[in-house]
């Protein structure tokens, strides 16, 4: 890899520092989907919405009617609603699989990862031929240039390795912890201050 390859985060897990003052970013996790000179972006995969369970967004999409969500897909059923981030929080950013795709709408992330914005994908999950797997997240993370590797410089931030068994977890109240013993962390022993002199 050349060092511009590996200088930027695309593709990797943000983890947010417990001193992190943006409450909006409180232990969060942030799958990042793109990273260069002009800014990142990326969506929040640790925190439930409170807007409507995903059957009563495909009813609102008119993709389902109210009658049929009973028969919705165990996976459809089973799907989570999350915050991605502060930025455009009414639009739905799917993060699913490779192994689905729409030409001119779907963006290729790694071999593991890729990210649809529009209702096709919704479509194809609540028909079963959707993504094997895949997360619903109402907003995004956004950063202008030079702005996240500030905020990683003073400590704001760590990252790791994306694993799908992670991103896609069910259980997003332990991810944090999960993330941070990926690195060999215990949370208990992160000091909340910066360490720079």
């Amino acid at each position: 890899m050349t060092v511009e390859e590996t200088r930027y985060l695309g593709g990797k897990i943000l983890i947010a520092m417990p001193g992190m003052e943006d409450e909006r970013f409180a232990r969060a996790l942030v799958y990042l989907c793109a990273h260069s000179e002009e800014g990142a972006m990326g969506v929040i995969i640790n925190r439930p919405s409170s807007h409507p369970s995903f059957s009563d967004l495909l009813v609102q999409l008119q993709i389902v009617p109210e009658e049929e969500t009973i028969r919705l897909p165990e996976q459809a059923r089973a799907m989570q609603v999350q915050t991605g981030g502060p930025v455009e929080t009414t639009r739905g950013f799917v993060l699913h699989s490779s192994d689905w795709h729409v030409d001119d709408a779907t963006l290729s992330i790694d071999d593991s990862f890729s990210l649809t914005t529009t209702l096709e994908v919704l479509k194809a999950i609540a028909e079963g031929r959707g993504p094997k797997q895949a997360m619903l997240a109402l907003g995004y993370a956004g950063w202008s240039a030079g702005q996240l590797e500030s905020e990683i410089q003073w400590n704001g931030w760590l990252h790791c390795p994306a694993d799908p068994g992670l991103v896609f977890d069910p259980d997003l109240e332990h991810k944090y912890d999960r993330a941070l013993k990926s690195l060999g962390i215990d949370i208990g022993l992160l000091s909340r201050e910066a360490g720079h002199g």
